[in-house]
């Protein structure tokens, strides 16, 4: 006989979990007593958002769902922000909630939620165990669930008397990962079209890469001169410096790669949904019916159609499409090769940062020396708005696994995600680029990194307003600033007040000390950077979107 919470920590040390993100409540004592001599790491975070965020970015980098366990009410509801990210980006993890007790439910009890209601738009799907005999069986199925077609998170309830039942259950077994491949007659025809094209132009994206099918595409892109480019904030898909790598299809795109997207006669997607985002809100590609010859690659069936409808749709997963490809020949003298090395070249000059800019501190420079002193395998992390730029547009990211970034564009994910992958991959070396809203979102997680002894780097770029809405208001609305100024506080001091490192960059050149300083020091640390508000963008300041407005 065991009880429920004892049933719940062995099915997912069946299922193969090492660690679990949670903040501790009242509603699933039982699973925390199962926990404490489970040999599972327990994370205790100090924010349900920032421990939902931190499951996500365990999914993100492994593939495997990410583990996150809130209390009920107003645990969960903070949760959510993880939750959603976790389904805009396809990112596989699981939720569990503590739920009120069985014969309290529908009397509104104390942080009753019904959250099948509630959470079916932020989830894959959401089941409440009542019977503690069938917890194998739940969650065996949501790690199947949350991994398979398109992954995503699952929520599982657990009400507080089912978790202290004491019942005899079968020993939970691990899931069975459900892969998707092409057919022999698919790729045929996408040889065929591959071979008839002249202007052929690749995106990368998605979910279920893996360092294996990341190296095989390239080796793919290297034999047929291919052009690649890679979705919003999915740029560890391919080497940066790699003759084929086209530029990021995302916010603020280089309008060369956009025209030639455009102007492409044979687009392949692959592993991409191809969403608001990186389509520059639906206008890459016409809808229903592309102008180009499309070919979408993705493992579930339900998005293929959904938005374009595809010349060729193939369901299967990005590694197992990869694969297929290592069977196919390329033509003697690609027709695209001269247009492919034109494309790469375009990617070099659009990505080579500004070396002046308003203000005392410049953006360009830092990001010319992180990339000179970083490891091609440090992870980079943030959250939204448009400090986020000079990651996304002169960081050139060389390998898998090194980028930790909302799709969704959820502010304050930045930090969390970096703690999460920071207890990941101790061994590298993690940095957080944040910017001072987006790092007041979850900055209380800075105690979890101090507290786990994780010496992740943020990079926090104060500019003392809401950045990205400001743009927005002195474009829409100029002169009229409502709303979008902040106060700050000391964020050296908060570094230091929560035990970590803490350095403040007021000129361009004091950048480096500082940074090998907080590498120095072995602590988690911040690095506070005052950018003037006029740096709005790399290429324009506030005054000028002004006096355009």
């Amino acid at each position: 006989m065991k009880t429920g919470g004892q049933l719940i920590v062995e099915a997912l040390k069946a299922n193969g979990v090492r660690r679990v993100s949670c903040v501790p409540g009242e509603s699933y004592l039982a699973v925390l007593d199962a926990l404490y001599d489970s040999g599972i790491d327990v994370l205790v975070c100090r924010q349900e958002g920032g421990a939902a965020m931190m499951a996500d970015c365990w999914g993100r980098l492994t593939g495997e769902p990410g583990i996150c366990m809130v209390t009920r009410g107003p645990g969960a509801t903070n949760a959510s922000a993880g939750l959603h990210i976790a389904r805009q980006d396809s990112i596989p993890m699981i939720l569990f909630i503590g739920q009120v007790q069985r014969d309290a439910r529908e009397r509104e009890a104390f942080q009753e939620v019904e959250y099948r209601r509630a959470f079916t738009e932020f989830a894959k799907w959401v089941g409440e165990i009542d019977d503690a005999r069938r917890i194998p069986e739940f969650v065996t199925r949501a790690f199947a669930v949350a991994t398979s077609g398109r992954p995503g998170p699952v929520v599982l309830t657990l009400p507080e008397d089912m978790l202290v039942d004491e019942v005899e259950a079968p020993a939970a077994q691990p899931y069975m990962p459900v892969e998707a491949h092409p057919g022999p007659s698919q790729m045929k025809q996408f040889e065929a079209m591959l071979k008839e094209a002249q202007r052929p132009m690749f995106i990368l994206g998605g979910t279920r890469w893996t360092e294996e099918a990341v190296a095989g595409f390239q080796e793919f892109a290297s034999r047929f001169k291919v052009p690649v480019g890679c979705s919003f904030r999915r740029q560890m898909l391919f080497d940066h410096l790699h003759p084929s790598y086209a530029g990021d299809v995302g916010i603020g795109i280089n309008p060369a790669l956009a025209k030639e997207i455009k102007d492409s006669d044979l687009l392949v997607l692959v592993g991409a949904r191809m969403s608001e985002m990186p389509s520059s809100s639906y206008t890459l590609i016409d809808i229903p019916y592309p102008a180009q010859k499309l070919v979408h690659v993705y493992p579930d069936p339900e998005e293929l159609g959904r938005v374009y409808r595809p010349d060729l749709a193939i369901c299967a997963a990005p590694a197992e499409f990869t694969t297929a490809l290592s069977g196919l020949e390329p033509p003697a003298a690609p027709l695209w090769a001269e247009r492919k090395s034109a494309m790469h070249d375009a990617y070099l000059k659009w990505s080579t940062p500004p070396r002046t800019g308003p203000g005392s501190v410049q953006m360009g420079p830092i990001m010319e020396w992180l990339d000179a002193n970083t490891a091609e395998d440090a992870i980079f992390a943030n959250g939204a708005g448009n400090y986020a730029t000079w990651v996304h547009r002169f960081h050139r990211f060389r390998k898998f696994n090194t980028q930790a970034a909302p799709t969704s564009g959820s502010m304050g994910y930045g930090l969390p995600a970096a703690v999460a992958a920071k207890q990941l991959f101790p061994e590298r070396e993690v940095i957080c680029f944040a910017g001072d809203g987006c790092f007041m979102m979850h900055g209380q997680e800075f105690i979890t990194a101090v507290r786990y002894n994780l010496p992740i780097i943020t990079v926090l770029v104060n500019n003392g307003t809401y950045g990205t809405i400001r743009m927005h208001q002195e474009r829409e609305y100029p002169g009229r600033v409502s709303a979008t100024d902040l106060v700050n506080p000391d964020f050296v001091a908060f570094a230091k007040a929560y035990g970590g490192h803490g350095e403040l960059v007021e000129k361009t050149e004091g950048f480096a000390a500082a940074f090998e300083r907080a590498r120095a020091s072995g602590k988690p640390a911040i690095i506070e950077v005052k950018l003037d508000a006029e740096a709005i963008t790399p290429t324009r300041t506030l005054t000028q979107i002004r006096e355009k407005a």
